[in-house]
């Protein structure tokens, strides 16, 4: 086995430049493989601070890149006048241009766009996934509940991210694999976490952009280390905050975490029967929980527990099904 490349971060910035220009940058987010092309110094600096826990992958691992994407200045005297960033996907630009100073959250949404457009081997959850060891915690929601404020804080109390935006489910096999990116933190939620840890790495502060002030989150080394290792979906929550209010949770009846998690898919709808089962197969496994809350330990803390007791209520479950195919074979 190869040893580990060098992480982004303790690259020279030189390197990561160059290997942009140059179209040679490769980023590995586990169920994705994305290159970049990009001549913007401003992107190759921002991206190596955010994805500084990244490794560059070995030359063997990107000769088959699932996306092929630019990030560049468009032609023509207006890209002298108000500069701009542009992203493109094989030759194709699916959206305005940015301001130059924006080419990462410009990037960002790019490739979610491209993988939310293109992944459709996968059941796309609108979630949020943390784990601990194998089991896997979908949080879906819609934006503006606070999923990815929880997200970022569950990261830096140690849960490992797979996720923010995509819950990608295989269904042939059920379980969860990470498509690892920066946390988008909007708006207040960007000094939340600022004071929340001081482990916190976050990138630069982009005002006024569509979704308001938009900075970034870095993924963590246990968070990047594992971008490869599938997790088990064990508990399903349904996360929203409310200033000052008490922590409260109450669990959901099959049918109705059913419907919020289809609803909380990019692609359900595109997959017929595949979707229904994968998302039903989740919902008869786990547990789900309505969970509002304002204090993020709390939070974490409550989670915790409900995790523990979707362990346990599963292993109950085995141990009866065990009880009863015993039972079935004596008589």
């Amino acid at each position: 086995m190869s040893a580990p490349s060098l992480r982004l971060r303790d690259c020279d910035p030189r390197q990561i430049r160059q290997r942009c220009r140059a179209g040679q940058f490769h980023i590995d987010y586990g169920a994705a493989l994305v290159r970049v092309r990009s001549p913007l110094d401003v992107f190759a600096r921002t991206v190596q601070c955010t994805y500084g826990a990244f490794r560059l992958p070995h030359s063997a691992q990107t000769e088959c890149a699932d996306y092929h994407v630019e990030v560049i200045r468009p032609r023509g005297p207006r890209a002298f006048i108000r500069p701009q960033s542009q992203f493109r996907i094989d030759g194709i630009q699916p959206f305005d241009p940015f301001p130059l100073t924006n080419a990462l959250p410009l990037f960002e949404w790019g490739v979610n766009w491209c993988f939310g457009q293109r992944a459709n081997q996968y059941i796309l959850l609108h979630a949020g996934v943390l784990a601990k060891g194998e089991r896997a915690i979908i949080m879906a929601a819609p934006p503006g509940s606070g999923k990815s404020t929880l997200a970022a804080a569950m990261m830096l109390r140690g849960f490992r991210l797979l996720s923010d935006e995509f819950g990608v489910l295989r269904p042939e096999t059920g379980d969860l694999i990470a498509m690892l990116k920066p946390v988008a933190l909007k708006n207040q939620s960007v000094e939340v976490i600022r004071a929340f840890s001081d482990a916190a790495v976050i990138g630069p502060l982009f005002t006024g952009t569509r979704k308001g002030d938009v900075a970034h989150l870095a993924p963590n080394d246990a968070s990047a280390d594992a971008i490869h290792q599938p997790a088990r979906p064990a508990l399903v929550i349904f996360p929203s905050f409310k200033a000052d209010a008490a922590l409260a949770s109450h669990r959901l009846p099959g049918k109705d975490a059913f419907a919020h998690l289809a609803f909380n898919s990019f692609n359900y709808h595109l997959l017929g029967a595949i979707g229904f089962e994968a998302v039903a197969d989740v919902i008869a496994a786990c547990p789900a929980y309505q969970v509002r809350y304002s204090d993020l330990d709390a939070a974490i803390s409550h989670i915790d527990t409900l995790l523990d007791a979707a362990d346990a209520e599963t292993a109950a479950r085995a141990e009866a099904a065990v009880d009863a195919e015993t039972a079935a074979d004596v008589d």
